[in-house]
């Protein structure tokens, strides 16, 4: 292939006719059409490993990168090396140029894939559906990420790595559709809400240390806060009532009151000195409780069109804020002093069904994903994303983030670990930024 020309002009080849990976440039920034015949023709059987590796790297989702812009598909291509498990290659590719984009902000600490070839396999996520939940703990002296799927199964991963932490959890007889973390006397908990059931789970031992009474249908969210002093549950199912458990002892200790419709996400936040929680219901209503009392906080929140999906809290201008997103395909940001909608954040296509909020190099982020496979940030104080959205090849249902630490998305049925290189907060001119229909007034 000696005589091809690069995105820059130069001549070009596949690895193995000269460094180890040659020309990633052209790699990203080639005609999709004429790099897939040249990865083709050079990576059959008897060609170099490296070129073998590249091809697989670059059909994994081409599907996805091949009509899209450069600087999407070098995201793509960085994502997938490290779904083969080659963080070099996966780095190199993320460090390539692309005119009229910034660097690339984010790194891949790891990621889960299903595709294999006869030469390579991705890394197994160990679920065989869609991850519906993600939470982060510490667990021995080091953090984990804990995943929830539809397949009934619970992993436990190195948040670092991404390597399997011991054993998976065994009982679960129904699909996980959420789970979150606790502490109880020293120890990690983790509770899922899954089809029939809430159940609490020794996070050391993978022991399951009971049952929560009360649940006969699907759990759609769980949440846990400390009320009165004791760790606590709360979560509903089908018939609409939202109970309040004692983690340690199991027992049914408050219901939240006032509604009348089903509760889809919800979140705990201390208000004044008191737990709260901020639920998203059925029909798009925001209500927010009292935990101490279990009685609302006032009049709820007009809320979405259509069912609300995800929420996450945050303090903004030293006031409490709720994030909640929807089927609508909006994000809408709440003051919970004035009670008022000061925000909108518009840039999904689709159902937008994952919202967090994170701190990155010292600046407050929101992180929402959705159903068109896109993760977007934003700044909470302007209402502005910041940097280019990240493509994913499935949809993202699930996200989390560890203070100052990795952001994790749960995508399809795999997982990834990102790490910004950046503040992707940037202004440089290849940032696109989207305003809110109306800013924060914090």
């Amino acid at each position: 292939m000696s005589g091809d020309e690069g995105a820059d002009g130069t001549a070009t080849g596949l690895p193995g006719a000269g460094p180890r990976w040659a020309d990633l440039g052209w790699l990203v920034n080639g005609d999709p059409e004429r790099v897939r015949g040249l990865l083709d023709s050079g990576g059959g059987p008897h060609a170099d490993r490296d070129a073998r590796l590249l091809a697989a790297v670059y059909q994994a989702s081409a599907d996805l990168h091949g009509e899209a812009p450069p600087w999407v598909r070098r995201q793509v291509l960085a994502l997938d090396a490290a779904r083969y498990g080659d963080l070099e290659l996966s780095a190199l590719i993320a460090a390539v140029p692309v005119a009229e984009a910034d660097a690339e902000p984010w790194r891949v600490l790891w990621s889960t894939g299903s595709r294999s070839d006869a030469d390579f396999q991705m890394i197994p996520s160990g679920h065989t559906s869609g991850v519906t939940g993600v939470a982060t703990a510490s667990l021995d002296g080091r953090h984990v990420v804990i995943t929830g799927s539809k397949d009934r199964t619970v992993q436990v991963r190195d948040l670092g790595t991404g390597r399997p932490v011991g054993g998976p959890m065994t009982g679960l007889d129904g699909r996980v559709w959420a789970l979150a973390t606790a502490t109880v006397h020293d120890r990690p908990y983790v509770v899922t809400a899954e089809d029939w059931a809430v159940r609490a789970w020794d996070l050391a031992t993978r022991h399951q240390t009971g049952e929560l009474p009360g649940i006969d249908g699907e759990a759609w969210c769980v949440g846990t806060a400390v009320v009165r002093g004791r760790p606590c549950v709360l979560a509903s199912d089908d018939d609409v009532s939202v109970r309040v458990w004692d983690l340690a002892g199991g027992e049914q200790v408050g219901e939240l009151t006032g509604h009348d419709d089903f509760l889809m996400a919800v979140e705990t936040l201390v208000i004044d000195g008191r737990p709260h929680a901020v639920g998203c219901m059925s029909r798009g209503a925001i209500w927010i409780w009292d935990l101490t009392t279990g009685r609302p906080a006032g009049e709820p929140l007009p809320g979405h069109d259509g069912e609300a999906w995800a929420v996450a809290t945050a303090v903004v201008g030293g006031r409490a804020h709720a994030i909640t997103a929807g089927y609508d395909a909006t994000v809408r940001v709440w003051d919970l002093t004035t009670r008022q909608e000061v925000g909108r954040l518009n840039g999904h296509e689709g159902t937008v069904s994952a919202v967090v909020t994170t701190v990155i190099g010292g600046e407050l982020r929101v992180v929402t994903g959705g159903s068109d496979g896109t993760v977007c940030l934003w700044e909470p104080a302007t209402g502005r994303q910041t940097g280019r959205e990240l493509v994913f090849p499935a949809p993202v249902h699930a996200l989390t983030a560890y203070p100052e630490g990795p952001l994790v998305v749960g995508f399809g049925a795999d997982i990834a670990a990102l790490t910004p290189h950046v503040d992707p907060g940037s202004t440089s001119a290849g940032s696109q930024r989207r305003p809110m229909v109306a800013s924060i007034n914090s």
